[in-house]
């Protein structure tokens, strides 16, 4: 893609991202409503719910990328967000646990439809600099899922569950978006490659994609179950809803921050080391949130969300790199099926806090990212993407 088609592709897709993952962040921002709606509602449902979305989304995603490598199946990413709002705006009015299960699982497959095909395109329009590209476009998701809990929140404790019908809004301006501001490719020329072509290339990158869908797995435990349980944890400690908000929005701004950061960062110092830094920082960062007070604890939870997800962006196109051939698959293995993995462990976790307590659960999901930490040193190296490019300036200055 020409540079003069970058920006607005990319400003498109990152809008569209922004509002996608506000929904994504949806669930978690009902539970502590939900406690009050559904007599004997529970730690571990509220795990389940928000694992249960967590877990369809992103398993249905390599099914998704797949599809879309050279199939150009657009009306489905197009319409993905929507469908998902659609579903959310609904799970206001339902106060049946298992119809709740039902929708959360329904809702997934949106969020689904939207991540590989959109991060495909971000990735091909990007060129040399996937890596930064990429974190502005995931940064944009992450400041949805930063905005959720400051809009949710407040309307919901204005107007009760009811008002989740309004929130369908946005989906429907995705919708637009996707429809009339996003690059078609031009008909015939996809390139479609076979189940045995895709086969092969995850064959051949096996021993790479199972340490990196490990090190993704045990990132997404942690995350996705602070997004369950501290909102939870918040409220036990006697925290109003409105400021558990607050301490959510500091720790995913400050996440989406440090996602661009960790971009430019793996261009100069290399993927591995910027991953497994970072994730065997958030530990002790985490831990420094929970045991401070004050300001300090502010000033550490949002250093902990910035090195946690610093790394998001970067182990996508680590992905990618294993298997170019093959890159929307490799976004719904990375961003997607590790992540379900991941979502599968946070019920267990949950089922610790109605046993142990609020506080062991989270000490838990605080000690995860430096086991995901310690298992992303056996992650293969590659030369930095800046040296790369030295390298290959250096190569057509001494063929001219």
């Amino acid at each position: 893609m020409q540079r003069s088609r970058l920006f607005p592709t990319v400003s498109v897709l990152s809008v569209s991202h922004l509002l996608n993952d506000m929904y994504s962040n949806y669930l978690p921002q009902m539970l502590p409503f939900l406690v009050v709606l559904i007599p004997g509602f529970t730690v571990t449902q509220a795990a389940v719910l928000v694992s249960i979305f967590t877990i369809s989304s992103s398993f249905a995603q390599p099914f998704f990328g797949y599809l879309f490598d050279g199939r150009n199946k657009g009306w489905i990413f197009n319409l993905g967000t929507v469908w998902m709002a659609a579903l959310l705006a609904a799970a206001g009015i339902i106060h049946s646990f298992p119809l709740l299960v039902l929708v959360s699982a329904l809702a997934g497959l949106g969020t689904a439809a939207f991540h590989p095909q959109a991060s495909t395109l971000v990735s091909n329009a990007a060129g040399e600099h996937k890596a930064v590209v990429l974190s502005a476009f995931i940064a944009s998701g992450n400041l949805g899922f930063a905005l959720s809990p400051l809009i949710l929140i407040p309307l919901f404790q204005a107007y009760g569950l009811s008002a989740t019908v309004y929130t369908l809004v946005p989906g429907a301006l995705v919708a637009v978006l996707l429809l009339f501001f996003t690059p078609r490719p031009a008909p015939g020329t996809g390139i479609r490659p076979g189940l045995s072509q895709a086969v092969r290339s995850l064959r051949n990158a096996a021993g790479e994609l199972g340490v990196l869908v490990g090190v993704i797995a045990l990132r997404s435990v942690a995350y996705t179950g602070m997004l369950a349980i501290l909102p939870l944890y918040f409220k036990a400690q006697q925290l109003s809803n409105i400021a558990s908000s607050h301490l959510l929005t500091i720790m995913l701004v400050s996440g989406a921050v440090g996602g661009i950061i960790g971009g430019l960062i793996s261009d100069y110092y290399g993927r591995k080391r910027l991953i497994a830094g970072s994730l065997i920082l958030a530990t002790p960062l985490f831990l420094g949130f929970l045991f401070t007070h004050g300001t300090a604890s502010m000033v550490l939870l949002g250093l902990a969300g910035a090195t946690l997800m610093s790394n998001f962006s970067v182990t996508v196109v680590t992905a990618q790199e294993a298997i170019p051939d093959n890159k929307a698959l490799a976004a719904g293995l990375s961003m997607g099926f590790a992540g379900g993995l991941g979502a599968l462990l946070v019920i267990p976790v949950g089922a610790v806090g109605d046993a142990a307590g609020l506080g062991t659960a989270v000490t838990i999901l605080f000690l995860l990212p430096l086991a995901a930490g310690l298992l992303a040193l056996f992650l293969r190296s590659r030369p930095s993407a800046r040296s790369q490019r030295l390298q290959t300036a250096t190569g057509s200055a001494v063929a001219r």
